[in-house]
């Protein structure tokens, strides 16, 4: 068996970066940009009226003038207009250009309006007012979007903004998620006694949704041939393989010999956790990545977070996100091992994030899930981790 530390290592050092596809920007949402993005003005690229009203001198306020002469409209979408002499005022609407000599944006509420003349009316104005200033978001050539930011409904404003049609975007791998074993039935299906509904697809298919990867679901039967036949069928189809189940010692487990004749190489197999001890990670000659993940459903699910995850962060240029929590009770776990345990993340009244224990009954314990928001990854070579220690946690809420 190997370390948790040398196993994510291991699983980080196999992983090559996406490749790079341009793509028009109304395909490219929830996608992860392969480059930075730059202002290619500024932001915003004049002096832009923020309320509709009128454009004044300020020193003609500051010098008690408080009637202004209507000369002109500046509407959003039209050219620069000016204010010529003192008392003068431009009608100016939102967005538009702040007229030429004026710098001071009265709005309409503050204001009565008798034919051309115009009278202020607010108790109260003050220099620059209502004026969004050229450059004061961002000034032309400077950075944006950083590369590997997820593309949401912002991210798609600020590109189409500096005139980014066509995207740079990383592409996503092709995945399929196996299951295995005869127990195993469709959710629709009605189990007999000796045999429970598949759900590991379901929750690691979850896990990845956030991804937007195409993925697609198979299962595998206990039958030797059938395994390999179907696997060496998917390889050639997919480019990253999540299998659950068939990877422990049973005799039933055909998982790791099919591979092996299928010339994937073995990376390593067994790690020192828990849960998730039989972890199987390889390579296909091809480059296909195979994750073979432990049938039970907690041991599956912390894998998927713990290794899974982090391949698919690294593949696609994302940052791996770092949080920490302090322990709120005792936690004793006497194997020499790297103990994932779960918990409940609640906020001190310091803003400290609190990790309760929630305890379960082992790793086929499904439902206990529900109950937890994170797992906190506990270091081996301790048996008792008091209240108020600080350690990394994995969150999946």
């Amino acid at each position: 068996m190997i370390t948790v530390e040398e196993a994510h290592r291991i699983v980080l050092s196999n992983c090559s970066v996406a490749s790079i596809v341009l793509e028009n920007i109304n395909d490219v949402q929830g996608y992860n940009l392969a480059e930075d993005i730059y202002a290619d003005r500024n932001f915003p690229p004049f002096d832009r009226v923020t309320m509709d009203g009128i454009a004044i001198r300020f020193e003609d306020y500051s010098k008690g003038i408080r009637t202004f002469k209507i000369n002109g409209i500046a509407a959003a979408g039209s050219e620069q207009i000016s204010i010529h002499k003192s008392g003068e005022c431009v009608e100016a609407m939102t967005g538009a250009m702040l007229p030429e000599n004026s710098d001071t944006v009265i709005r309409y509420e503050d204001l009565e309006i008798e034919g051309n003349k115009v009278t202020i009316i607010a108790e109260r104005v003050t220099h620059g007012q209502n004026i969004h200033r050229e450059g004061e978001d961002r000034k032309k050539g400077d950075l944006i979007l950083r590369k590997g930011k997820r593309i949401e409904a912002p991210e798609l404003g600020v590109l189409a903004t500096v005139g980014k049609n066509m995207v740079k975007i990383y592409q996503r791998p092709k995945i399929a998620i196996i299951s295995s074993g005869d127990e195993l039935v469709n959710v629709d299906t009605k189990p007999e006694p000796h045999q429970i509904r598949k759900s590991n697809n379901y929750s690691i298919q979850g896990a990845l949704t956030q991804f937007n990867c195409e993925i697609d679901q198979f299962h595998l039967l206990d039958d030797p041939d059938e395994i390999t036949n179907k696997i060496r069928g998917i390889l050639n189809e997919y480019d990253v393989l999540i299998l659950s189940g068939g990877v422990s010692k049973g005799k039933f487990d055909y998982i790791p010999e099919a591979l092996m004749q299928l010339d994937v190489k073995k990376l390593f197999h067994r790690v020192k956790q828990r849960p998730g001890k039989p972890f199987w990670f390889g390579k296909s000659k091809e480059g296909k990545t195979v994750f073979a993940l432990p049938g039970n459903p907690v041991s599956s699910f912390m894998c998927t977070h713990k290794y899974v995850l982090s391949w698919m962060r690294w593949h696609l240029g994302l940052t791996e996100p770092t949080i920490y929590a302090e322990l709120a009770s005792d936690i004793n776990f006497k194997p020499n091992l790297t103990y994932y345990a779960q918990v409940k993340l609640t906020y001190s009244k310091t803003s400290k994030i609190l990790a309760h224990p929630i305890e379960g009954n082992g790793s086929g314990d499904l439902a206990n899930l529900t109950d937890a928001d994170a797992f906190m990854e506990l270091p081996m070579g301790k048996e008792i981790y008091k209240a108020g220690e600080v350690y990394e946690v994995i969150r999946f809420r």
